[in-house]
C-alpha cells in the first residue's frame, strides 16, 4: 500500500508525498462508532442471537462504509518529485499518471471557507498534452503544495538538458 520507490529514476528525489486529506476519513469513522454502539446496544437490548445477527450485519457494514473508504484514501498517492508529477490510486485495479514538470503549463487552486479552517483544497494542474488537467480533489495544504510545484517546475527549466552517454564528447 505504501509508495513503490521502484518507479523513481536514479537521479529522481521524492520532494512531497500525499494522499488526499484526513477529512474524507471523518465519515468511515462516524460508520465505526454507529456500528459499535449499535452492536452494544443490541447485545444489552436483545443478548445471543440478537446482538449476533446485529454483529454480523454490523461487519458487514463496516467493511463496505468504512475499511474501504480507508483503503482507496490510503492507497491514493500524489507524488511530487524533481522531475514529474506522480498520480497513483486504486485498491484492487491500480491507476496511474505522470506529468513531468517540463509539461506543466499551469497551477491553480481553490479552496472553500471550510477547506481553509481544515487545510485542504483542490489543485489543478494543467498540462501540455492531449489530456489537459488533472484535478487533484481534497489535497491538503494546497497552497504550500502549489508553492512548492511552482518551485519545481522554475527549477526543471533552469535545469540544463541530459546529455546522452552517446552524445558526450570523449
Amino acid at each position: 500500500m505504501s509508495f513503490p520507490d521502484s518507479i523513481l529514476t536514479s537521479d529522481e528525489e521524492v520532494v512531497l508525498h500525499l494522499h488526499p486529506h484526513w477529512r474524507r476519513l471523518v465519515a468511515p469513522v462516524a460508520w465505526v462508532v454507529l456500528v459499535v454502539l449499535g452492536v452494544i446496544a443490541a447485545a444489552v437490548l436483545w443478548g445471543g442471537t440478537g446482538a449476533l445477527v446485529v454483529a454480523v450485519i454490523g461487519l458487514g457494514m463496516l467493511v463496505w462504509l468504512a475499511l474501504w473508504p480507508w483503503l482507496e484514501w490510503r492507497t491514493t498517492h500524489y507524488v511530487f518529485t524533481t522531475e514529474r508529477v506522480l498520480l497513483r490510486e486504486g485498491v484492487l485495479a491500480r491507476q496511474g499518471r505522470d506529468i513531468p514538470l517540463a509539461r506543466i503549463n499551469d497551477v491553480s487552486f481553490s479552496h472553500s471557507l471550510l477547506e481553509r479552517m481544515l487545510g485542504s483544497g483542490t489543485m489543478t494542474i494543467e498540462s501540455a498534452g492531449e489530456r489537459g488537467q488533472v484535478v487533484l480533489a481534497d489535497l491538503p495544504r494546497v497552497e504550500h503544495t502549489q508553492s512548492v510545484l511552482y518551485e519545481l517546475v522554475e527549477a526543471d527549466r533552469l535545469r540544463p538538458p541530459a546529455v546522452e552517454e552517446d552524445e558526450k564528447p570523449s
